[in-house]
């Protein structure tokens, strides 16, 4: 069954993108890492071949780097909108959903997001009411729902250490029969510099405040 992929990005403006690691990189690389990462998101999200691809930005859709991403890989555009984190994804979720049965909502901030890992979040909902993809930090990089979207996104802590848990509980409140992938990481601060591929998403570092280095992987 055919499941439409929503990827989540914020434009790779300097000074409004990758805002955490200004410091370390400046606004010019935390720009420019935020835009290396949307390409490698749409990019896996396009090769997996699960369903339609549709990138959902902010803060608007007609920028042309944005605009080329999404022809590159025959995807979609449409603008993020709602009041809260939970209700954009709703909304995107519900979309996808119309379009084929079922939807996947992606964020944008996991370097080690491949392809295969999409095609199995795919799969699973041909049994499952919905997958979730666990990020260490107690977030979650992926959520994947079939048929009518269901209320996941009530009463969530947005942007701390217990979505994901707290999304568990929604789910099993509901009844639904949720399928958990391997957790990954995701970016978001300067220690998980670190961690990138250099062949994948080298870092280019600014005169952020204080002039800190870029951490050393390994």
């Amino acid at each position: 069954m055919p499941v439409a992929v929503a990827v989540f990005t914020r434009l790779p403006e300097p000074g409004r993108a990758k805002t955490r690691l200004i410091p370390v990189l400046g606004a010019a690389g935390a720009a420019e890492l935020q835009r290396r990462l949307a390409e490698h998101a749409v990019a896996e999200a396009a090769a997996a071949a699960c369903g339609p691809v549709t990138v959902w930005a902010t803060p608007r859709i007609d920028a042309p780097w944005l605009v080329a991403l999404a022809d590159r890989h025959g995807a979609a555009l449409a603008l993020q909108e709602g009041a809260d984190l939970g209700a954009r994804m709703r909304g995107a979720l519900a979309e996808g959903v119309r379009a084929t049965g079922a939807a996947l909502v992606m964020g944008s901030d996991l370097p080690d997001l491949r392809r295969d890992v999409l095609r199995r979040a795919a799969e699973a909902l041909g049994g499952a009411d919905a997958v979730l993809l666990p990020v260490e930090d107690g977030g979650y990089g992926l959520l994947g729902v079939r048929g009518a979207v269901p209320d996941l996104f009530s009463g969530i802590p947005w942007g701390g250490p217990e979505v994901a848990a707290a999304t568990r509980r929604r789910a099993a409140a509901l009844g639904l029969r949720v399928v958990e992938l391997e957790p990954l990481w995701d970016l978001d601060r300067p220690a998980d510099l670190a961690r990138l591929d250099p062949g994948r998403f080298p870092l280019r570092a600014g005169a952020g405040a204080g002039g800190a280095p870029v951490p050393p992987r390994g």
